[in-house]
């Protein structure tokens, strides 16, 4: 069974259904227990940096996340659910996130005469490849929607990027930990194979 980490973010039902979709248990619950009685987590979201981590906090979630990674779990963070993972975010100065991972949180720039949010589908490439995207081509298409991107401070944990006026760092891996900044759940056949890969880690 895979926990989704419920804390009033967007986009949490999707998620469930893609689940769904796909054949495998998933609950969406706050509840401690249930989630360290899971195989694996997933912590989605759309919203605020700031916002999430409030309510991250208020419900207790943030140390159970943290306990979570720290016991190996298999944990995946999608789009604010991988930004969370890092230590502080441009669009909510002075806010520190879970800082699980070493990186930047920058505003992509609207200079470059590109629409911000970054809305639709575009192409990764891959560093190196990780669990998430075996079996898939290259260049595969997925779906974006965002208006900060990740720059990891450890080039080897990136697995995926993608350009969009700068150089995008899509996704990432260390040991358990997953994350990705575009959405699986709303990225057709692509996606789905990616939660495919993410379950074949979840089953061992």
């Amino acid at each position: 069974m895979i926990a989704i980490i419920d804390y009033d973010a967007g986009n949490i039902r999707s998620v469930e259904k893609a689940f769904a979709f796909l054949g495998e248990a998933a609950v969406v619950t706050r509840d401690p227990k249930t989630i360290f009685g899971a195989n694996g987590v997933v912590l989605p979201g759309v919203g605020a940096f700031g916002d999430a981590m409030g309510k991250l906090k208020a419900y207790g979630l943030d140390q159970v996340v943290k306990e979570c990674v720290a016991s190996n779990m298999p944990f995946l963070g999608i789009c604010l659910g991988l930004q969370l993972l890092f230590a502080e975010s441009e669009e909510s100065p002075g806010v520190e996130g879970l800082h699980i991972l070493e990186g930047r949180v920058l505003k992509i720039p609207s200079e470059q005469g590109l629409k911000v949010p970054h809305i639709g589908w575009n192409s990764l490439q891959f560093p190196f490849r990780g669990r998430l995207f075996e079996s898939l081509q290259e260049n595969p298409f997925v779906y974006f929607v965002h208006s900060y991107y990740l720059q990891a401070a450890d080039a080897g944990i990136v697995t995926a990027t993608a350009d969009y006026g700068v150089q995008i760092h899509a996704s990432v891996e260390k040991g358990n930990l997953f994350a990705c900044q575009f959405h699986p759940e709303k990225s057709s056949d692509v996606g789905m194979q990616i939660l495919r890969n993410f379950i074949k880690v979840v089953k061992g």
